[in-house]
């Protein structure tokens, strides 16, 4: 082979070298771009679903409030001779939704007392031989029972649900309502003996627990536990939220 022969045969090798090498740092530039797109895309969703979130939250949480007003005026409404007593509990319970609701979180302190003042209001609607049984498990000691890392009205809609499907005038039915709080856990037990008559259809009515469940998915994800069974002739619904897990996730991502 001549020397002119050998030339040619290595120019042609650098040049496919070059082509080669020409080819990868195309390759290795569109993957970088391919996988920068990827990452603005990504971060564009995880924008989206932030705001679709929060959107799906307000919604939900515009509906749930003038649902409690209809409810709560109806009770009044339907036992005039304990108004006065009413409308106290009422002037508290509006002082929440007006304030307190508005805040992202409220304390489980907060959301009990606003709970206990609701049920007050209920008890109007009932016989007087109706059991109505309201225990609470705190413990105040507990470093989250007054920090605000519970959603506020987040027990509204067990409690009414309750009140809705008891027979409230028959005297073996029963209502009982246990609030616990402890290691920063807070618990929601509701029962009552299910009534025979099928509970009045109101046009418009009736958000409750499919609004209830929405919002723990939107706020708390997997850190909440709701429950609902029946034992024989008694409903059962039992909630429970790990604020201690919550605050922790929210501390990490903020």
């Amino acid at each position: 082979m001549n020397a002119t022969a050998t030339f040619s045969i290595s120019y042609f090798v650098i040049i496919l070298v070059l082509l080669l090498l020409a080819i990868v740092i195309y390759l290795i530039l569109r993957l970088i771009n391919a996988e920068r797109k990827n990452t603005e895309v990504a971060h564009q969703f995880q924008l989206l679903e932030g705001k679709i979130n929060t959107l799906q939250l307000e919604t939900l949480e515009s509906k749930l409030n003038p649902h409690l007003f209809k409810n709560i005026l109806n009770s009044i409404q339907s036992h005039a001779y304990q108004t006065y007593f009413a409308l106290d509990k009422l002037s508290n319970v509006l002082d929440y939704i007006l304030y307190d609701s508005r805040n992202k979180y409220v304390t489980p302190k907060e959301e009990i007392e606003f709970a206990l003042n609701l049920i007050e209001i209920n008890k109007i609607k009932v016989s007087p031989l109706f059991e109505l049984k309201i225990k609470s498990k705190i413990k105040e000691s507990e470093p989250l029972y007054e920090q605000k890392f519970l959603a506020p009205l987040i027990s509204i809609d067990l409690i009414e649900n309750a009140f809705k499907h008891a027979d409230l005038q028959s005297a073996d039915a029963f209502i009982s309502i246990v609030f616990e709080f402890k290691e920063s856990t807070f618990y929601l037990t509701v029962s009552n003996k299910i009534s025979n008559r099928s509970p009045m259809k109101k046009e418009k009515s009736g958000i409750g627990i499919d609004t209830l469940e929405k919002r723990l998915k939107i706020i708390y994800k997997d850190n909440f536990k709701l429950d609902r069974f029946i034992e024989k002739d008694i409903y059962i619904t039992h909630l429970k939220i790990n604020l201690l897990e919550h605050k922790t996730k929210m501390l990490a991502i903020g």
